[in-house]
Formats: C-alpha cells, sequence, structure tokens
C-alpha cells in the first residue's frame, strides 16, 4: 500500500515540477522582460546602489536591506551547493548555462514582485505590515480571486512546516555535521522505536532548535537583525573561497566556460552522449534555478512587504538583487567550480560530496580544511533557510487565519518541534509532499504576475518618468 502512494505522489511531483510549471515561470520572466525593457540589466547598477542604501523614510517594519536579507536567508540555501552539483552532475555541464538563464529571466519576475508586495501591501495600527502574493491577489486582481489568495496562502504554510523550511534543511545540517565529525558513525545511541543516530546527530538537533526558537520568538525583527548579519557574513565567505578556487585554476577558465556553453546545446559533444539531450540539461537547469532563486514562486515578496519604503518600484529593485546574487553569482561559482575540477564527472559521488571533492582539489590548502569550510556554509545556508521560510509561513497563516495572533504562537512552537524531529524523519514520502507543496505555490503567483504585468510596467515608467523629471 505505501508503495503505491510513494509512486502516486512521486508521479505527481514529476508532473508538477515537470515542464508545465517550469515553461509558466520561464514565459512569465521573458514576458515581464520584455514589458518591462529589459530592466534587469538597464537598472541592475541602480538597484545594487540600492541594495545597502536604506530609505529613512516610509512605512513598514524592517529596512530595505534587512528585509533583503530575509528573502535571502530563504533563498541561499543547500540548494547553492547541493542543487548545482545534482544539476550539473544530471543534466551536464550545460545545465548551468540553463541556471543562469532561468535566473536572468528570474530578475524580472522578482522584481515584479517586490514592487506588487509593497503597492498592495496592508498596514495595521502598530505599523505591522502584511503583504505578498496573498494581497496582491485579492486588492490587485479583485476580491473574486481571494480564493486564489487563500490557496496559495494554505500550499506557503504547508511548504514551511512540511518541506523546505524544517525537515530538508535540518537533515541538510544533521547531515553535514555527521559526515564532517563521525563520518563513520563510531559514536552512536540508539533511540527507542525511532533507530540508531550518532551523537553528532542528536546534539546537531538539540542545539539547532534551542537557537531556532531563541531566534523565532522575537518575530521579523530579530529574524531580520539575524539575518542581515549572518547572511552577508556566510554568503562572502562561500564567495571568497570560490573566488579563491577558481583565481589557483584561472588557466582551466576558459575552456569550463567553453564546455558549458557547448554542453548547453550539444550535451553529447562533451560527454559523448552520457548527460542526455539539450532538454536534460535545460530541464535540470531551469529546475534548480527556480528551487535555488524561488523567482515565481511567491515566496521573497513576503519578506519585501516588510520592507520600510514608499516607493514599490524601488523595493522591487532591491528584490531583483536578491535573485543576482543567489543564482548568477554563488550559483555560477559551485557550478564553475564542479566543471574546472571534473567534480561531475568523478564516479560514486553525488550532491554535496561533488562540491566537497571540487574544494578540496581545487584549492591549495589541506583537504580537511576544505571540507571544514564546507560544512560550515551548509550549516548557515540551511539554518537562516529555517528562519526565512518560518516567517513565510506565519504570514500565510496570519492571512489565512484573519490575524488571529494565538494561531501564529502556536505555529510557531510546533514549527520549532519539526526542526527538532527533523533529523529522525525519513519517510520518503514526507520529502515528495514538501516538494509537490512548494510547486503548487508557484501557481497562483505566476497568474497573478500575469494579472498585473501591466500594472508593474505603469508603475515602473511613472517611476522613472518622474525620477528624469527630478534630475531636469
Amino acid at each position: 500500500m505505501w508503495t503505491t502512494i510513494n509512486e502516486f505522489l512521486k508521479a505527481v511531483d514529476n508532473f508538477v515540477w515537470g515542464v508545465p510549471l517550469m515553461v509558466l515561470i520561464m514565459a512569465g520572466g521573458l514576458y515581464l522582460t520584455i514589458r518591462l525593457g529589459l530592466l534587469q540589466i538597464q537598472r541592475l547598477p541602480l538597484a545594487l546602489k540600492w541594495m545597502i542604501k536604506n530609505e529613512e523614510e516610509g512605512e513598514g517594519e524592517v529596512s530595505s536591506f534587512a528585509a533583503l536579507c530575509t528573502a535571502l536567508s530563504a533563498t541561499i540555501g543547500t540548494g547553492n551547493i547541493v542543487g548545482v552539483a545534482t544539476a550539473v552532475c544530471a543534466g551536464g555541464p550545460g545545465a548551468l548555462f540553463w541556471m543562469i538563464v532561468a535566473a536572468f529571466l528570474g530578475m524580472a519576475t522578482k522584481y515584479s514582485e517586490g514592487l506588487l508586495a509593497v503597492k498592495y501591501r496592508v498596514m495595521d495600527e502598530d505599523n505591522h505590515a502584511l503583504g505578498g502574493p496573498f494581497y496582491y491577489i485579492e486588492q490587485g486582481m479583485g476580491k473574486k480571486w481571494k480564493w486564489l489568495a487563500k490557496i496559495f496562502a494554505f500550499f506557503g504554510v504547508c511548504v514551511g512546516l512540511f518541506g523546505i523550511g524544517t525537515f530538508t534543511q535540518v537533515n541538510g545540517i544533521a547531515s553535514a555535521v555527521k559526515n564532517f565529525f563521525d563520518p563513520d558513525s563510531l559514536h552512536t545511541v540508539t533511540i527507542p522505536k525511532i533507530g540508531t543516530y550518532s551523537w553528532t546527530v542528536i546534539i546537531a538537533s538539540l542545539v539547532l532548535a534551542i537557537v531556532v526558537a531563541l531566534v523565532l520568538i522575537g518575530g521579523i525583527k530579530r529574524i531580520a537583525s539575524v539575518s542581515q548579519v549572518v547572511v552577508p557574513f556566510m554568503a562572502v565567505i562561500y564567495i571568497v573561497f570560490s573566488v579563491a578556487l577558481i583565481l589557483c585554476n584561472i588557466t582551466s577558465v576558459p575552456a569550463a566556460v567553453v564546455t558549458i556553453v557547448k554542453a548547453a546545446f550539444n550535451p553529447q559533444a562533451i560527454a559523448g552522449g552520457v548527460a542526455g539531450s539539450m532538454i536534460v540539461a535545460m530541464q535540470n537547469g531551469v529546475a534548480r534555478g527556480i528551487f535555488s532563486n524561488e523567482a515565481g514562486l511567491g515566496s521573497a515578496p513576503i519578506a519585501a512587504a516588510a520592507a520600510q519604503t514608499k516607493e514599490p518600484v524601488r523595493q522591487g529593485l532591491v528584490s531583483m538583487t536578491g535573485t543576482f546574487i543567489d543564482t548568477i553569482v554563488i550559483c555560477t561559482m559551485t557550478g564553475l567550480s564542479i566543471v574546472i575540477t571534473g567534480a561531475w564527472q568523478v564516479p560514486g559521488i553525488e550532491g554535496v560530496q561533488v562540491t566537497t571533492y571540487a574544494f578540496q582539489n581545487g584549492l591549495p590548502i589541506p583537504a580537511q580544511i576544505s571540507a571544514f569550510i564546507l560544512m560550515l556554509c551548509l550549516v548557515f545556508f540551511a539554518f537562516t533557510t529555517i528562519l526565512g521560510w518560518d516567517y513565510y509561513s506565519e504570514r500565510c497563516l496570519e492571512y489565512l487565519s484573519n490575524k488571529n495572533k494565538t494561531a501564529v504562537k502556536v505555529f510557531r512552537w510546533i514549527y520549532i518541534i519539526a526542526v527538532f524531529i527533523g533529523p529522525y524523519m525519513t519517510v520518503s514520502a514526507v520529502w515528495t509532499i514538501a516538494d509537490i507543496f512548494n510547486g503548487l505555490m508557484a501557481l497562483p503567483n505566476m497568474i497573478a504576475l500575469f494579472a498585473l504585468g501591466g500594472v508593474v510596467a505603469k508603475e515602473t515608467k511613472d517611476f522613472f518618468a518622474a525620477e528624469k523629471h527630478k534630475e531636469n
């Protein structure tokens, strides 16, 4: 019976995350890119400038930079290390090319999400901001579409509690810690009716649950304050070591770039047919790119709505930098490292082991130090994702429950418990259900982006016309 259920869930998952959803998200990005006149190229320097320059005025709970860091805390995760390796191994080096293409189009999507989040957000008497796809669906498309907003919010709660926010991230942390400190499971303990686990897993889950609880109890302001310290810190460390790897192998970079571009259109020329067709490379690259930067899923605008700003366009540009940093910078560096060192061709390794191999063989430092650095990055990446997705889920629940504070507090403690039990959840159905909910979030959001594309274009045109008038 369980086998049949698992097979059914996998079939649903493959359909939800199959070609139709990816085409929908990519088509949405292309549509918005055209309507906005390649805004992601024209306005990127301005977006990067505003990313670190906060507005003094404007309603909201946290600064624009803090809101961006909260969104980045959820998007910069295991996908940047494990997801890229999985995509390159499954689809060949060409998958990295398609990942970058997806991110380029996704920048227009993320811009639109951030703009709409601020334009249609609701502020209560305590200056508490509530916004995101549920509000720009209800207020932008009209009350008759409220059912679609409710569906999005329901999927958002499920994704945070059952999947990307808890179990997958906690398992990633526990596995990373165990693989470094106790790879041979020499120090174990047996938990009755549950199983035998390494002490490192037990200790890691306990410490993680306590730290997560201390942060989450403080609400959005504490999540944002932690995120704007941890996110830049962890991103800089990872980027520094990735750049060091690339510089140490700088003579191999041109050949690696040629390999990536060739493999994007003709994988057989690179891997002799092993990597499959161009469609396989494209599918793996696009799917992992979307999973990593979440452009189109509708999660990031929930954080953007909390930003202290009075200009929706400004926050849209700041939000857009999230996709640029997450995929075009960090994922590209991971992918280049893997291709340069040939890690994707090493038999018998997968996932994080591929990236670990690249770091150990590409950097002129002891292999143990490289492995430790990567473990730290994985732990921090996954930890901040847990924080970011709790915030997203709470805002979705707040919308569903008509701002019932008791429901949100109860949910927060259930979320903390889910973090604690995460390492012991190994049922494959749990992961598959989480993946399905993650994909289903995108459907209501993309419908709204297509419907409100004209609003985004008009707001953008009016804003930059006014800015030009000020200059004159």
